[in-house]
């Protein structure tokens, strides 16, 4: 069988989708190529967003390739599933493109896995793959009846079997990138001490986070906690540095400070980003981390007081001083550290800019709390609607524009309505 894995020509225009707009490695199609050329299939990985393809383009692409199955993601990389675009614009264009060459649609991402009937229904595809797709994707060219976590129409109702799906780490093997990939790969995330002078990167040290924040919508996908073998670390990051990459960012959930991997990566002196909790480390590891090559952390802080961060249920067993003396440590061993804030109304709104500058004294970058969208499938949105339905999306997408008049700071204009992305006779459309 032959799968054409399709990452859309993405646009951003009118979202709330406050992740970065640079291309990134798709490394859940990176997976699935080769899970799926190790049982037997061929693959090809379409690229619209870092080939810079339009849907004309994509549409030949396809024809020439005569797939079997077209699978298109609704969420711009593995780095974003946990805070997606909500509207399926783009992902709809894209398959419209391709269904009479594609063969069966299949659909991946975020939305799939958390609203699996709506967004079979809203796309049109044929199946829909709950959680993370890599070892399901394989398992599409026999009988679907025996397969967990798809959806899928027949005998004239949709079906939903099994649970999202939760991916063997042990078993995936080490990503490996053809060197046109690597060459148009120019962007190096969130990293800001210097100027890319060669390929950047992303990969995963592990997937999952072993805590349940109620803003963090993963409880579908990328929840459990699981390493990588240090080995299949290894051999991946081995191979994107002898292919010219100079700086890699890790796009674990939580990157947490085990010191073999600190000291894999240290031993090869390459340049290196992630997001992690601070308060999860310690002056040590902070300083190991530093010598390791880390250029930049993203540290999930989310609220200045301890109430707001209870509320949020981060279950952070140190006091904001802690935090803020460990973020000013970091500051001292890694070049860029950004302390991140979310609109959680439990902080006082001059006791936060008191405190952003404190830290901006030191060097600390923290960021004007973004409003908090109550993804569905995080427990914000079960708190405050239960179970995800068929206007979870709306829904959620609903209470965030009545709730907030300001976003996030790469939003310069007011996100529209998401009926109005998602209607065909949208300007975008």
């Amino acid at each position: 069988m032959r799968y054409s894995l399709i990452n859309p020509p993405w646009s951003f225009e009118g979202s709330i989708y406050f992740g970065c707009r640079e291309p990134h490695l798709p490394l859940e199609y990176g997976y699935s190529k080769a899970l799926l050329e190790r049982a037997g299939h061929e693959a090809q990985i379409v690229d619209a967003q870092l080939e810079g393809l339009n849907l004309p383009d994509i549409r030949s692409r396809a024809a020439d390739f005569r797939p079997d199955f077209t699978v298109v993601t609704t969420a711009p990389s593995y780095l974003f599933w946990r805070c997606a675009p909500p509207e399926l614009r783009v992902p709809r264009e894209t398959i419209d493109a391709v269904r009479d060459v594609g063969g069966t649609v299949v659909i991946i991402g975020p939305h799939a896995s958390t609203t699996p009937r709506t967004t079979l229904q809203k796309l049109g595809a044929d199946v829909a793959v709950l959680g993370e797709c890599e070892e399901t994707l394989p398992r599409l060219a026999g009988d679907w009846s025996a397969i967990d976590s798809i959806c899928y129409a027949a005998e004239g109702a949709i079906r939903v079997q099994g649970a999202p799906h939760t991916c063997d780490m042990q078993a995936l093997p080490a990503l490996s990138w053809d060197a046109g990939t690597i060459t148009r790969h120019r962007h190096h995330h969130h990293r800001f001490d210097a100027a890319p002078q060669r390929p950047g990167a992303e990969m995963e040290a592990s997937r999952g986070c072993p805590y349940h924040c109620t803003f963090c919508a993963k409880d579908n996908f990328r929840n459990s906690f699981r390493r990588r073998p240090l080995s299949t670390i290894v051999r991946e990051l081995d191979g994107l540095i002898e292919a010219g990459v100079e700086y890699v960012y890790f796009i674990d959930e939580i990157f947490l400070p085990f010191r073999d991997v600190l000291e894999t990566i240290a031993s090869r002196r390459i340049r290196f980003g992630m997001q992690t909790r601070i308060d999860l480390w310690n002056a040590e590891m902070i300083e190991m981390l530093g010598d390791a090559g880390c250029v930049s952390i993203e540290a999930g802080m989310e609220s200045i007081s301890e109430a707001g961060r209870d509320a949020l249920d981060k279950k952070c067993k140190i006091t904001t001083e802690e935090i803020t003396q460990r973020l000013i440590h970091a500051k001292q061993r890694v070049p860029f550290v950004q302390a991140n804030l979310l609109d959680s109304k439990d902080d006082d709104p001059s006791e936060v800019q008191a405190w952003r500058a404190r830290l901006h004294e030191h060097g600390v970058w923290a960021n004007e709390p973004v409003p908090l969208f109550p993804y569905p499938g995080s427990p914000e949105y079960t708190r405050k609607w239960g179970a995800p339905d068929e206007r979870a999306w709306e829904r959620a997408h609903e209470f965030y524009l009545a709730g907030f008049d300001k976003f996030s700071e790469i939003q310069e204009q007011r996100p529209e309505p998401l009926v109005q992305l998602e209607s065909a006779g949208s300007r975008h459309a």
